[in-house]
């Protein structure tokens, strides 16, 4: 007996047998259990999902004679044994008609074809028309087919298939029920693969059969028959090396090595990886596609680990190979492989061109090419401290923190950190407190925090461009007199009585004394003053504690991405040797070692010369960071500022008049300057 190639010998011959389409399944199960047939059937699809083989199983359900089931006799699962099942499967069913639109498309044809549409089956119980690709067909043959689709006999079905349904006129699809057949992914093409060689005894490796899927493209068809050929290839064995040398694809494993090489940067290993593919005379553009591709995959793989496709097989390596990266440094290699690839044809030869790209990958990473940071997944959204981050750090955006933007690019001021050096007196709050004035019974806007009025020294992320999106933003702007446009009055019906202009309430002189004239205080750190006696005596012994690295923290002259790794840790423990601080885990993708070298030198510079060791953990629910006393400090300032406004005589006589409200995040507190 001649040999059966494998997609014939396993087609499906009843709609349980059918992979992957399974909401064409149920629509056609349900439809023949209940007897809702359609007069017409329309399916599409790309070649070999499986549309001739599905008209087929609906031709033998509507004709089998042994199920018997229902009052017309059609069944949803033909019993494939009786006279009627076996000359479909033989295809010599005389009352099946398959018609090859393809070499059908004149009109004749199709009148030739619908003149027999008026006679009675001769065997079975339906006359079934099966026109295959029937976009093929000219329009004076579809012209022809219209009345007769539209309502034919009621012992005709036509089931239709066709690849480009787009091509179809709309007054055909208007006639028919479609249904659309979806590519197989090749996790399924893999799982059906695998049993139907081990019901053939046939060895396989599974790495060879992610290679069959892959190049399958979708089709079940083309699977089947791309296993045939690489089982006459590897004399009845299926190996990963025999179908990589017979599909002459790129092996996937030697993609996956120059993606490990750009996660470790290593500039020499990449070229060596280059070389070796070099030797197998690769289509050098296909490898940087490949690569590309994978850097998709892996950002995926970043924030979305569920979303990840298995289509190579390869899901658990690429999961693991994502925490090896940094977002930005995926998104970088990302936007320089699709640009490389465009510039292939300038260059010299692609082989250039491919180890340039992958070497431009490494040279625009931040910092050159120190060793990368550890990416924990999935990803998040949101940024912030942990559990002890304030509303400032959970508000900010992520790309401000942990991207290339320079989140404090301003270098503080010099009386900030000339205020935070100085030592202040030990009875500066009191009387700093007394000098401020009670507000007169008619006060104007003015100064409304608790806080001495000669307090210029900002925390230092009061400037950072982050957190202009944030809640408490406004908090962080600088000081000076609340802004009257705070007040916004609501759209009133009618004419409005006149309101006086924003710039006339802010000239009006203020009763109370300004802040400039106040009695000279010194100025006093960002930190609490409580806090300084015992910051004091603790640093006279030359040990850095936590609290004294709050207090000094401005007077370190900090700035950029440096600055905001180091407003994130702690300190953990300083024997005078060694400094370790824990960082918040949320930024342990900032950590480079150029700039714990900086952190070192600056600290260096306030007296505390010792070798410097940076980790990232947990940070205890009791410490504040720098940048979370910033935060909560500015939050502060701006509910009294804003409970001021609320107070305010004047305020309240605006809401009242003419319905006005409040805006307050457009409340600054006083006190501060503007930063660009």
């Amino acid at each position: 007996m001649s040999y059966q190639v494998l997609a014939r010998k396993w087609r499906p011959r009843t709609f349980h047998e059918l992979v992957g389409q399974e909401h064409v399944q149920r629509a056609l199960v349900n439809a023949l259990d209940q007897g809702r047939l359609h007069h017409a059937y329309l399916f599409t699809g790309t070649r070999g999902v499986g549309k001739t083989t599905l008209a087929r199983i609906l031709a033998k359900c509507l004709n089998c004679t042994a199920a018997g089931a229902g009052d017309e006799g059609v069944t949803s699962q033909p019993c494939g044994q009786c006279s009627n099942c076996q000359a479909i499967d033989q295809g010599r069913f005389v009352d099946l008609l398959e018609v090859d639109a393809a070499s059908r498309t004149k009109v004749e044809d199709t009148r030739e074809l619908l003149d027999n549409v008026q006679y009675a089956p001769t065997q079975g119980r339906y006359k079934v028309y099966l026109i295959d690709e029937v976009h093929m067909l000219s329009t004076s043959s579809f012209n022809a087919l219209l009345k007769t689709l539209e309502e034919p006999p009621p012992h005709v079905k036509f089931l239709l298939a066709t690849t480009d349904p787009q091509k179809l006129p709309p007054t055909v699809l208007s006639r028919c029920l479609q249904f659309t057949l979806k590519h197989m992914p090749p996790e399924r093409i893999v799982g059906h693969l695998s049993m139907v060689l081990e019901a053939e005894s046939v060895p396989f490796e599974e790495s060879a059969l992610w290679l069959l899927g892959k190049a399958a493209e979708g089709s079940m068809r083309d699977a089947m028959s791309l296993t045939d050929q690489a089982i006459a290839f590897g004399q009845g064995e299926i190996h990963h090396a025999d179908v990589a040398a017979m599909l002459g694809t790129l092996d996937h494993r030697h993609v996956l090595a120059l993606i490990e090489a750009l996660a470790e940067a290593d500039a020499a290993r990449l070229l060596a990886e280059v070389a070796s593919l070099a030797e197998q005379g690769p289509d050098f553009a296909a490898v940087l596609d490949d690569v590309t591709a994978i850097l998709h995959r892996l950002a995926i793989a970043q924030m979305v680990p569920d979303a990840l496709d298995n289509g190579h097989g390869d899901r658990d390596d690429l999961l693991a190979l994502a925490a090896r990266f940094t977002a930005e440094d995926i998104q970088l290699y990302y936007q320089i492989g699709v640009q490389g690839r465009g510039d292939m044809s300038h260059a010299p030869d692609l082989r250039t061109a491919l180890e340039m790209t992958l070497l431009r990958m490494l040279a625009f990473r931040p910092q050159g090419v120190p060793k990368p940071a550890r990416t924990p997944l999935p990803m998040r959204g949101e940024s912030g401290g942990g559990e002890n981050g304030g509303s400032g750090s959970q508000g900010g955006s992520p790309a401000g923190e942990q991207g290339g933007v320079a989140p404090a690019a301003v270098e503080p001021s010099t009386p900030s950190a000339e205020a935070v050096s100085a030592p202040p007196p030990e009875a500066a709050p009191g009387p700093a407190r007394e000098t401020v004035p009670e507000p007169a019974p008619e006060p104007s806007v003015g100064p409304t925090s608790d806080e001495p009025p000669q307090q210029t020294s900002t925390p230092p992320w009061e400037e950072a461009p982050v957190d202009l999106n944030d809640a408490a933003a406004p908090a962080s702007a600088p000081e000076g007199n609340v802004e009257p446009e705070a007040v916004a009055p609501d759209e009133a019906a009618g004419t409005a009585p006149t309101i006086t202009p924003a710039s006339e309430v802010d000239s009006e002189p203020p009763t109370e004394v300004a802040p400039e004239e106040a009695e000279p205080v010194p100025a006093e750190p960002t930190g609490d003053a409580s806090a300084t006696p015992a910051a004091e005596s603790v640093a006279s012994d030359g040990i850095l504690t936590h609290e004294v690295w709050l207090l000094r923290f401005d007077a370190l002259k900090l700035s950029g991405l440096t600055r905001n790794l180091a407003a994130h840790c702690m300190v953990e423990n300083d024997d005078g040797e060694a400094l370790h601080l824990r960082l918040d885990p949320s930024q342990a993708a900032m950590q480079a070692e150029v700039h714990v070298e900086r952190i070192r030198e600056a600290l260096a510079g306030a007296g505390f010369d010792r070798r410097l060791v940076i980790t990232d953990g947990e940070l205890p629910g009791s410490i504040e960071t720098p940048r979370q006393r910033a935060d909560r400090l500015a939050a502060e300032r701006h509910a009294q500022a804003v409970d001021a406004l609320k107070a305010d005589p004047h305020v309240k006589q605006l809401q009242q008049a003419f319905g006005a409200r409040l805006i307050e995040a457009s409340v600054k507190p006083s006190g501060e300057h503007a930063q660009g």
